[in-house]
């Protein structure tokens, strides 16, 4: 059987031209894109792996401002896969070991910390002894606790002073309401 070597070239890929098709919030993602059609074409083959540092290349100035071109490494194996990694560096998968921590470091940085300390779970118990008080309800699970009713007495007085400048008091004088007609009630007659 005859065994094909690998091939190994050398590119230089504009993405440029690629990316200014897509909306500044895509640039990133349509230059990784470019990069993969770019390398298929050349290499004549449509299975493309990116390398990792590569990839970090590309998105190291954010989403919306990859780089315009890259120089790029691309390996064809027996297989006709194509790996591409960033000129200079050495195209490495990562081993399942590598990726479980990764993914074990996201899921921490996702989730918070279960672990309660003495005094947030003394704060718990206290608001869920208040929340039974005021519901009227009660767990035999939740520490007894008694609040203390609070009587809140308010008085609001108000007091309204219309100031009014000494020529204003002497102009005007005070309007009174008309009074209306009283009006006697008659007892109605009646004939029988």
């Amino acid at each position: 059987m005859i065994t094909m070597a690998e091939t190994e070239r050398i590119y230089n890929v504009p993405l440029r031209q690629e990316f200014r098709k897509a909306p500044t919030y895509k640039k990133a993602k349509k230059a990784s894109k470019a990069l993969k059609e770019f390398i298929a074409k050349h290499m004549k083959s449509d299975d493309v792996k990116i390398g990792r540092i590569l990839n970090m290349k590309i998105w190291e100035r954010g989403i919306k401002n990859p780089p315009h071109h890259v120089k790029v490494t691309a390996i064809k194996d027996d297989n006709d896969v194509v790996r591409v990694e960033l000129f200079g560096y050495k195209y490495e998968q990562p081993t399942k070991e590598e990726i479980e921590s990764l993914l074990k470091e996201e899921e921490k940085k996702q989730k918070p910390s279960k672990k309660k300390t003495k005094e947030d779970k003394k704060l718990e118990d206290d608001l869920l002894a208040d929340v039974d008080q005021i519901t009227g309800k009660r767990d035999k699970s939740s520490p007894k606790k008694e609040v203390p009713k609070v009587e809140v007495k308010a008085e609001v007085k108000e007091e309204v002073k219309v100031e009014t400048s000494k020529e204003e008091a002497k102009t005007e004088k005070p309007v009174e309401a008309p009074k209306e007609p009283e009006v006697k009630e008659e007892p109605v007659k009646t004939e029988n």
